[in-house]
């Protein structure tokens, strides 16, 4: 422990994160916040460690890939050499302009730049991790979107998908690989040891799904609770908590991060990075200068100079009340409760 620091500059917010130095945690997740380098550069200049640029869909890259294959061997002439080249004058698609948005953004910002592509199988889109790679990203985020819901498919066969996308982009780059996954397991705890068990070089805790809802009046599912709210923390802080410590990769915390307080417990679970998006999404850019600012605050009034000073001192492999992340705590909290 160090002595009280009066100056908020004495603070270092320095980290490391999948093998990269950031100069803070603070990841802006995958989102419409990052679609554009403009967007990206006002990201950088309001003090963001880092950011993960909007997902490219799995569907997205065999589609184009498909159509491109089906033009090309329609002509006449045709010479294998062509399949490497698409004709200027044709309309440029999304693939190529999330490889551009990589060289762009890598040309025009010092902060990591980390790719995303949201997948839910280890089919023909793999190859395209190469692409990703040469445009020039510093990392590659797998969003794996499997939800549980193919009644055909066993739990075993779920999770197995999860290890076959990991292999077989591994195959493909060298970049870091960081997986963005789902709280939907039978198994979770060892799941996740498991995956960091791969080589990986991080796992985000948790992917935000699509939440449907009814609208009463025209009977079509819509869409509700787009972005977090403070109280979606409890169950990443728990995750974080359990698995600091127990795993062989970095952790990331994401949803539910809508201040420096939460900034703060996410650290103190044992997390190295945390995504951020909802709250920037209500704040705007700038907010994340004062998350940062309320996080060295804190730390100056505790005396930490370094993150590393408190980060996973709450977490349930240094606890000494490891069941308080578990049942007992529901039991202690409601065992008295009386409802008015």
């Amino acid at each position: 422990m160090v002595t009280h620091q009066k100056n908020k500059y004495m603070v270092d917010l320095t980290t490391k994160f999948l093998g990269l130095t950031l100069r803070n945690p603070l990841v802006v997740g995958s989102s419409g916040l990052t679609d554009s380098v403009d967007k990206i550069k006002e990201i950088e200049q309001a003090g963001a460690g880092a950011v993960v640029l909007k997902s490219l869909f799995e569907e997205e890259i065999i589609s184009e890939m498909e159509e491109a294959m089906h033009r090309m061997t329609s002509r006449a002439f045709i010479y294998p050499e062509t399949f490497d080249y698409m004709d200027e004058e044709e309309e440029e698609d999304s693939v190529r302009k999330y490889l551009r948005l990589i060289e762009e953004t890598k040309n025009a910002v010092h902060i990591p730049v980390i790719a995303s592509v949201n997948c839910v199988s280890a089919q023909k889109w793999t190859y395209f991790s190469k692409e990703i790679e040469k445009a020039g990203a510093d990392a590659l985020e797998l969003n794996l979107f499997i939800l549980p819901t193919d009644f055909e498919r066993s739990a075993e066969d779920n999770e197995k998908l999860y290890f076959e996308i990991v292999e077989e982009v591994q195959k493909q780059v060298s970049i870091p690989i960081l997986l963005k996954i789902s709280y939907y397991a039978s198994n979770l705890g060892q799941m996740i040891q498991k995956l960091s068990n791969t080589g990986i070089k991080g796992i985000t805790l948790f992917n935000r799904f699509y939440s449907p809802d009814f609208n009463l009046e025209t009977y079509q599912v819509i869409s509700t609770n787009v972005l977090s709210k403070p109280a979606d923390l409890s169950l990443s802080l728990r995750w974080i908590a359990v698995m600091a410590d127990r795993v062989n990769c970095d952790l990331a915390a994401s949803t539910g991060v809508h201040d420096g307080e939460a900034f703060i417990k996410q650290i103190l679970a044992g997390a190295n990075a945390i995504q951020v998006v909802s709250a920037l999404y209500k704040h705007g850019p700038k907010y994340i200068g004062q998350m940062l600012d309320d996080v060295k605050r804190w730390m100056e009034h505790e005396g930490y100079e370094k993150l590393e000073d408190f980060r996973g001192k709450m977490s349930q492999a240094r606890s000494s009340n490891p069941a308080s992340y578990e049942r007992v705590q529901f039991m202690k909290n409601f065992r008295h409760f009386i409802f008015e």
